[in-house]
């Protein structure tokens, strides 16, 4: 084999590896891509993703708004029960002290 036969056949068998990886890249990507469909359907569950995020953040706001309205409440009431339990303790020591009163008269 001479010199010119052997850049040749070097040269030859180089292209066929080149087309042959072309081919594979080109089947590859072909098997690979992502369709309109797929893209679309992503888009939407992004879309439906972020709708979910918003209504737990809302829901979320909610529900400490709810829970620092029933805390007040709570605190209203136990205090309008302190002074209920005063009233009604003092009520007792005045009713007490009238009985006695009017026993000894």
């Amino acid at each position: 084999m001479d010199r010119t036969q052997f850049i040749i056949t070097t040269a030859i068998i180089l292209f066929v590896a080149f087309c042959l990886g072309w081919f594979a890249h080109w089947l590859i990507h072909r098997f690979k891509r992502v369709s309109q469909a797929d893209m679309d359907q992503l888009e939407r569950m992004s879309q439906e993703l972020h709708e979910a995020e918003e209504t737990r953040d809302q829901a979320i706001t909610y529900l400490q708004q709810r829970e620092a309205e029933l805390t007040n409440q709570l605190a209203q009431t136990e205090a309008e029960l302190r002074a209920a339990m005063d009233g009604l303790r003092e009520a007792r020591q005045e009713a007490e002290e009238m009985r006695v009163y009017a026993e000894r008269h």
